[in-house]
Parts: structure tokens; C-alpha cells; sequence
């Protein structure tokens, strides 16, 4: 942009001059130098994302996600209960304040990875930020007023709506094999969660009124990453302060006033502030695995952290789940081992017809 002032006032000078062969030179190194910075930029684009798929394959990213996800239903679970913090909207706004304040530091020393933001709309961005707050926003409401079983019982749902969405918007098929493994998890996650369904009336609202944007959310952060050469940490610059402005926006209606009044000694903002690092790792997690995998292979995984969630459940909140709630753990894990077996043999089918 600054060599067209230049090459304007060249072409309507009233001095006109005689172009000599150093002048073609010069501009000739100057063409191939914006040419090359540019396929630079792009590459970096690419590169950085295809390291990322590198570094964090599928297994390791699936590994990630479940460690962490584990670790933050139960932090919140404690935090909400245990520390009295009864604001679980403005616990995910220090949740992605931190986030965004982390990958500032990582911005400042040029860890962050490149993105393309040229590829996305502001109006896509836009979109995506409010998809992504009301999730989150919800998810947490939805763990305050109802047990954690009612919570991953309702993440059934997500799977057949998924399902559909791709199929409306991305002509995506699914084998009836699949179909078949993925009923058998969520007969599986039924009959485990049976046991340990405590829910209200609001939170059973708020359940139903969060699946749909959740699963919206995934299938967006999937094809994007995959499609568009975008890392997890660079969409989750991108997004989180968009994300910040309605995630405040619904403290204001979803939120019991008294948040400045609340108890903020030591101990207490220990924990939020744990909470809220795990809340940075989920995010990360979640990005990576969506982008190293489908949004249906992460509901799948969604559904492996309810049998071990219930596991926990008994052990940090008394919950005595039953046989009957693990003999359905049982069955989901045999659906999952065997929708997880038909994913690696497609993938060894494809890996067949890419080689000569």
C-alpha cells in the first residue's frame, strides 16, 4: 500500500524521467520481495497449524481434553458448592479473563501462533463469541442447579443434534455402524446416570436451552480449525474478548446480585483462580481436540468423562452411584471402544487409497 503514492506520483509528475535499468532493478527486487513476504505470512499460517497437528495429534489432544475435563467439573462443582461462590456466569467471566490475559503475555512474547484473521468476517467472529459464551455461560448454570449426572445425561442430546447440523449444513453422512456405537453409548451414559438425576425445574430449562448452542459450537470450532488453517490458540485470541462482552452481558440476568460482597479471602480466591486456570486448559484442550478430530469424536469423549466423572462423584460428594450405574458405565465404554475401533480403521482405509 505505501508503494502506490509512490507509483502514482511517478506516473503524473510533470517531470518525467527516463527509467534506467538500476530503477527496473530496484523495483523488479522490491515486487519479489513483497511476493515473498507475502507467501512467507501465508506459510506461517499453515505451518503453524499443521506443527500444531503435529505436536498434538488426535490421542494426545483426546488425552488432554479428559484429564482436564475431569479435573474442572469437579473444581467447579466445589467451587460453587463448597466455597459458596453462587455465581457461576461471572465464574466463567474470570475464566476467560484469565484465559485472555494469558494469551496476552503469550502474545507479548510472540509465542502466540500466527492466524489467518483475514479469513474471518468480523461478523463470523462475532458469531462465534456468542455461540461460544452462551455455552459456557449455560454449562455452569446447568452445574449449579442440577447434579452432575443430570448435567452429563443432558450432553446425550448433543450427539444426534450434530448429527443432523452437519448433515443439513455439510452433506455429512454417517455409517450405520456408527450409528449403531453411538446409541450404545448413550443407552450406555442413560442407564449410568439413572441413579443421580437431581435437577429443578430452571435448571432442567437451562440443561435443555444449552445443548444447541453447545453443539453448534462444536461443529464450528472443528470445521474452522480444519478448514480455514486456524491453530486453537489463535481462534481462542480471536474469540475470548467477543466471548467476555456477552459472558457479561448474561451475568446481568442469570446471575443473584452480590457478587462484590462475597467472601474474597485467600483461600476462596485459590480456588476460583485454580478453577479459572483450568478453565484456560479446557478451552485449549477442547480446541485442540475439536481440530485434531470431529465434533462427534469430542461428544464421544464428552461421554468416557461421565463414567469417570460418576467414579469421582461417590468418592468427593457421597454419591453412591449402584450397580445398575455401573453396569451402564460398562456399556457405554463398549459402545465407545467400538465406535473408537470403526474411527481407526476408516482412518487405515483412507492412509490406503492416499498411497500409490
Amino acid at each position: 500500500m505505501q508503494r502506490i503514492p509512490q507509483i502514482l506520483g511517478h506516473l503524473f509528475s510533470k517531470y518525467v524521467r527516463k527509467p534506467n535499468t538500476h530503477d527496473v532493478a530496484k523495483a523488479g527486487r522490491g515486487e519479489e520481495n513483497n511476493q515473498a513476504s507475502l507467501f512467507n505470512k501465508l506459510h506461517s499460517y499453515e505451518s503453524a497449524n499443521h506443527q500444531q497437528q503435529r505436536i498434538c495429534g488426535p490421542l494426545a489432544a483426546l488425552t488432554f481434553n479428559l484429564v482436564v475435563a475431569v479435573g474442572i467439573i469437579f473444581m467447579n462443582k466445589w467451587v460453587l458448592k463448597n466455597v459458596g461462590f453462587q455465581f457461576p456466569v461471572f465464574l466463567t467471566v474470570i475464566h476467560y479473563a484469565v484465559s485472555w490475559a494469558l494469551m496476552a503475555i503469550l502474545n507479548f512474547f510472540s509465542i502466540l501462533p500466527a492466524s489467518p484473521s483475514s479469513k474471518l468476517a468480523p461478523s463470523s467472529l462475532f458469531t462465534f463469541g456468542c455461540v461460544n459464551s452462551v455455552s459456557t455461560g449455560l454449562a455452569n448454570v446447568s452445574l449449579k442447579y442440577n447434579s452432575v449426572g443430570f448435567y452429563q445425561m443432558a450432553k446425550i442430546a448433543i450427539t444426534p443434534l450434530i448429527v443432523l447440523v452437519e448433515f443439513i449444513w455439510y452433506k455429512k453422512g454417517l455409517a450405520f455402524s456408527k450409528v449403531i456405537a453411538l446409541t450404545v453409548v448413550s443407552i450406555g451414559v442413560a442407564v449410568a446416570t439413572v441413579t443421580d438425576l437431581q435437577f429443578s425445574l430452571f435448571g432442567g430449562c437451562v440443561a435443555l436451552a444449552w445443548i444447541i448452542p453447545s453443539a453448534i459450537n462444536k461443529i464450528l470450532w472443528s470445521n474452522v480449525q480444519q478448514q480455514e488453517n486456524w491453530t486453537a490458540l489463535g481462534l481462542m485470541w480471536k474469540t475470548t474478548p467477543i466471548t467476555l462482552f456477552f459472558l457479561v452481558l448474561m451475568t446481568l440476568f442469570l446471575d443473584p446480585p452480590g457478587v462484590l460482597a462475597f467472601h474474597w479471602s485467600f483461600s476462596n480466591t485459590s480456588a476460583i483462580l485454580t478453577s479459572a486456570f483450568l478453565g484456560f486448559l479446557l478451552q485449549w484442550s477442547s480446541a485442540l481436540t475439536l481440530g485434531a478430530t470431529s465434533a462427534i469424536s469430542s461428544v464421544v469423549l464428552g461421554q468416557f468423562k461421565t463414567c469417570v466423572v460418576l467414579l469421582g462423584n461417590y468418592y468427593l460428594f457421597g454419591t453412591n452411584p449402584g450397580a445398575t450405574s455401573i453396569f451402564g458405565a460398562f456399556i457405554a465404554i463398549g459402545g465407545m471402544s467400538f465406535y473408537t475401533y470403526l474411527n481407526i480403521h476408516a482412518m487405515k482405509q483412507q492412509s490406503r487409497k492416499v498411497l500409490p
